[in-house]
């Protein structure tokens, strides 16, 4: 199974594409939506939804894992983290992959065990699951525990189903 986790950003929206192999967890791709602020906010969103769609096409994941939208300080910046995060649900939408959503909590959780876990702590765990040669970014690091949080979610999810499968026969 191959998904692609996404870290929304207005100005910098992380992406990473890990593919489970036989129990393992593989890097395939990362790398980072870098944003131009000096463009309108329409011209943002496309350049968002653009770049992701070409990592969708490029390595085609069967599934998308993205952070959801927390409480902000600032209104305004919620609203454009929103609707980035808008844009980078319609690529994957458009390119018929299903969407799964993870607070930041979860995804810290999945990766390192700790639900309030720092980016530095994310990087470094990310780095020593997936077997990366140096730490990822910070936005590409949570993209990518985004994707591991969803690979992890799916087999517990699956192990819970055939438990209650075994149940009622």
């Amino acid at each position: 199974m191959r998904v692609i986790g996404i870290d929304p950003g207005s100005r910098i929206c992380g992406w990473g594409v890990v593919e489970e192999s036989t129990r393992t967890l593989v890097h395939v791709d990362s790398g980072a939506v870098f944003v131009d602020t000096k463009l309108s906010l329409p011209e943002r969103l496309q350049m968002i939804y653009e770049q992701l769609r070409q990592a969708i096409d490029t390595f085609g994941p069967a599934e998308a894992a993205i952070e959801q939208v927390f409480h902000h300080k600032n209104a305004k910046s919620a609203l454009v983290l929103g609707q980035a995060r808008g844009a980078a649900i319609l690529a994957c939408v458009h390119a018929n992959i299903p969407v799964y959503e993870y607070s930041a909590t979860q995804i810290k959780q999945a990766v390192s065990g700790y639900g309030r876990a720092d980016k530095q702590q994310v990087a470094l765990m990310v780095k020593s699951l997936l077997r990366l040669p140096e730490t990822a970014w910070e936005d590409t690091a949570d993209a990518l525990a985004g994707a591991i949080c969803h690979l992890n979610s799916r087999k517990m999810k699956q192990a819970t189903e055939k438990m209650t499968r075994g149940k009622t026969r």
